[in-house]
């Protein structure tokens, strides 16, 4: 420590070890009244080992006055505990380190009265020191058990999730895994794609998509009052995130997926549906459909349920009518104009010219494709049966994944 005034630094310590408890009891009253998260602890806590921790601190502080000495590694280890375990209790970092200030701020009141201004210098001087230290070991302490802390969540959380999927009884594993079960969950079946970042060729691809995945969890997490479970990567998620005590469940779940959106910093589309934690394996089966039947038919990002897709859902599933659907368009496969307009001519409710801007085409371009289709099919899109077969042959091409 610097600045080392002996006989003027004695004097001081002296002072502030006099009163220490009731200095102690001073900065503990501050804690509560001034950092609300310190309120929210019990009584026995803050008034306990919080207490304890800050009459160390303070009796350590007026010590290395004293000595001009750094603090004894038996104290910085008892700060580094005491980091820890407001980490496990979940107390933020700031708010944590302004405790210690608080606490700083305290001795210095303490010891403005009677004291002339070139010893309250040896006080802020040696009060630096001290702090640099001790905010070092705060946090060094409270990351090192966050890390735990995150690592033995995941480990958890995937434990639990990869059960859920799998069908296993949802009471056990929720006992097994220290996971409280919610009455229900939304399970949501994502496709992120790709930031700018990934895209440009002087960025690491890898690193950008590692980069917008953290910042996707962080903002689920951030959102969801308990946690969800989820499997993310760059380009994909399998959410099941707990139905929150809302008035309209399903406008915060789409508020849920417009925020990831923004996280991730790309388009976000996502499928969802609602279940009990014992149906989730057929939940997450139907996500996984509504996600694929809204990827081929170029739904726009957002969130997706089954009543927005339940005729591109129906028509879809496989069987002999789809393939046979699907082989309605088959004329128009080596005709490369044909079927991208007639997709956009019938996404655009059958009106020739936003297709035709859409396409940057003539509207008459559009009215000679439209009668192309016609002749090569035998189905025309504005006679009303064969609409809706050719809405249907669309919706079975796409599952049919035909090129």
């Amino acid at each position: 420590m610097t600045g080392h005034n002996s006989a003027a630094a004695e004097s001081l310590a002296a002072r502030l070890l006099a009163d220490l408890p009731g200095l102690a009891a001073t900065v503990t009253g501050h804690l509560a009244e001034r950092l609300p998260v310190y309120r929210r602890l019990p009584a026995e806590e803050l008034d306990g080992d919080v207490h304890r921790i800050v009459k160390q601190i303070i009796g350590g502080f007026a010590r290395g006055l004293r000595t001009g000495r750094p603090p004894e590694p038996a104290q910085l280890a008892a700060i580094r505990a005491s980091a820890a375990k407001r980490a496990e209790e979940g107390l933020p970092i700031d708010a944590v380190l302004s405790a210690y200030h608080l606490g700083a701020q305290a001795c210095v009141d303490a010891l403005l009265p009677e004291t002339d201004p070139g010893e309250m210098a040896v006080v802020h001087r040696s009060l630096l020191d001290y702090l640099c230290v001790a905010v070092s070991e705060v946090a060094a302490g409270y990351l090192a058990e966050r890390q735990a802390l995150v690592g033995e969540d995941n480990t958890q959380n995937q434990t639990m999730l990869a059960a859920l999927l799998s069908g296993a009884d949802p009471e056990v594993s929720a006992r097994r895994t220290g996971i409280r079960l919610p009455t229900a969950y939304f399970v949501v079946s994502a496709a992120i794609d790709p930031h700018p970042d990934e895209l440009d060729p002087g960025v690491d691809a890898a690193v950008a998509g590692r980069r917008k995945t953290r910042r996707v969890r962080a903002e689920l997490d951030r959102r969801c009052a308990h946690p969800a479970l989820a499997r993310v990567s760059a380009d994909e998620g399998l959410l099941l995130v707990p139905c929150p005590d809302e008035p309209d469940p399903w406008a915060w779940l789409r508020a849920l997926v417009e925020a990831l959106g923004k996280a991730a910093g790309a388009p976000v589309l996502a499928c969802a549906t609602h279940c009990a934690p014992a149906d989730v394996p057929a939940a997450a089966r139907l996500a996984a459909e509504l996600r694929e039947v809204a990827t081929a038919f170029h739904r726009p990002p957002g969130l997706h349920r089954l009543d927005d897709l339940l005729l591109e859902h129906q028509l879809t599933r496989p069987g002999p009518a789809r393939r046979q659907l699907a082989a309605l368009l088959t004329p128009l496969l080596d005709k490369p104009d044909l079927l991208p307009t007639l997709r956009l001519y019938l996404a655009t409710n059958l009106n020739r010219r936003q297709t035709a801007g859409r396409l940057q085409v003539h509207p008459n371009t559009i009215d000679y494709r439209i009668r192309r289709i016609a002749e090569l099919t035998s189905l025309n899109p504005t006679r009303h049966d064969d609409l809706f077969k050719l809405t249907a042959a669309l919706a079975a091409h796409a599952a049919e994944g035909s090129p």
